[in-house]
């Protein structure tokens, strides 16, 4: 029987767990007595916890920008849609938190975005439209890619945890072999 599974990978500097088949022979390989062995999967099993934490933040991150660089790009085609038919866009916008104000839009040749870092450039509606889609394309790519990070983390924490039960039921059967064969021998 093989101790591990013979491909360990990593993925964007997730290392892989090892599924072990055979804990002696894992024991022996690894040069760890059972306790080691226990701590040191225990602390790998707090890693993967702690980077699955980050990664569901940027996920979260993600979920909300996606919809919001969707409005922004709706807002832009209406503008563009608006645009030379003589007829006012009358909209209201948010100022601030709970605050808005009511505004009047004629022939917007261009609009202003938000890029972060309280930086706003203005672009010409075809060109924010461009910026825009690039930027949902890239934010749902990054999620897409997050996902699979997230699930791959997940196999590394099943596989962890199964490891860690069968390391620490093989220790409590070899106890109760010793126990037996010392209680055997006693008699």
């Amino acid at each position: 029987m093989a101790s591990s599974s013979s491909s360990t990978t990593e993925r964007r500097g997730i290392p892989g767990a090892q599924f072990v088949q055979d804990v002696e022979t894992y024991l022996t390989q690894s040069g760890l007595d059972v306790n080691s062995a226990l701590s040191f999967l225990q602390e790998r099993l707090q890693q993967y916890k702690l980077v699955e934490m980050k990664l569901l933040a940027q996920q979260r991150d993600l979920q909300a920008k996606i919809p919001d660089i969707e409005k922004c790009l709706d807002v832009v085609g209406t503008l563009q849609a608006k645009k030379g038919t003589g007829e006012a866009l009358i909209t209201d916008f948010e100022v601030s938190e709970g605050i808005y104000s009511r505004a009047h839009i004629e022939d917007a040749d261009s609009v202003c975005l938000w890029l972060g870092a309280n930086v706003m450039l203005e672009y010409s509606c075809e060109e924010a439209t461009a910026l825009l889609q690039k930027n949902l394309d890239n934010a749902k790519a990054s999620l897409e890619v997050l996902v699979a990070d997230l699930q791959f983390l997940r196999d590394q924490v099943t596989i962890t945890q199964v490891t860690i039960a069968r390391v620490y039921n093989w220790d409590v059967h070899q106890r109760r072999m010793r126990q037996a064969s010392s209680t055997s021998t006693d008699s």
